[in-house]
């Protein structure tokens, strides 16, 4: 089996290719969703973030109070740091536990923060969606209702587009409307079923 990492940066469109994958049967691990099972109330996970930070980043009803979190670690990059310290090892071995159940010619892995990761070296392709940075911009804002100074800011936290690019085995530019998408999606179908053989 095939294993292929689907990345891009934010608000590039990477949804919208998985969910195009998903039509095709495509089996997809999406790390943003397995982020978010692993720090429900009763996983270490969650037990292991009130140790580093506190009860205080929990809500009421004893969930991650997850805008709270978003504030901490966007103004301080060591409590980022912190954080992915916790969930980056348990949502990597998530990933490689659900991969390891399938029986199919390829799956794909949705790893928005794949370049700044060293946890997945086992995967076979990185395929990148790729926008124009105003395309981003422009899609952040509508998307986020933010400002576009904001929105800039979030992607300069980010990776590079260039250097995203050349991590790419493939490129799908995602600038054009879904009907597209999709037909773009059919063509990387087919290729890696027949790399899968």
């Amino acid at each position: 089996m095939i294993t292929i990492v689907l990345t891009g940066g934010i608000a590039s469109g990477k949804t919208a290719v998985s969910d195009c994958f998903a039509r095709l049967g495509v089996p997809i691990i999406d790390t943003d969703l397995i982020a978010r099972e692993v720090v429900e109330p009763g996983q270490p996970a969650l037990d292991h973030i009130v140790e580093v930070f506190g009860a205080g980043f929990l809500n009421t009803d004893g969930r991650l109070n997850r805008q709270k979190m978003r504030q901490a670690i966007f103004s301080n990059p060591h409590q980022k740091s912190r954080l992915e310290a916790i969930l980056h090892p348990r949502i990597a071995e998530e990933v490689a536990r659900r991969v390891r159940e399938l029986d199919v010619p390829y799956c794909i892995l949705v790893i928005p923060l794949y370049a700044e990761s060293s946890a997945y070296t086992w995967i076979d392709r990185v395929l990148v969606v790729d926008v124009k940075e105003e395309m981003q911009i422009e899609r952040v804002v509508a998307r986020d209702k933010i400002s576009r100074n904001q929105a800039k800011s979030i992607l300069s936290a980010q990776t590079s587009r260039q250097d995203r690019l050349a991590l790419a085995d493939d490129i799908i530019d995602n600038s054009s409307n879904l009907t597209e998408l999709q037909d773009k999606v059919e063509v990387l179908h087919n290729n890696y079923l027949k790399l899968a053989l």
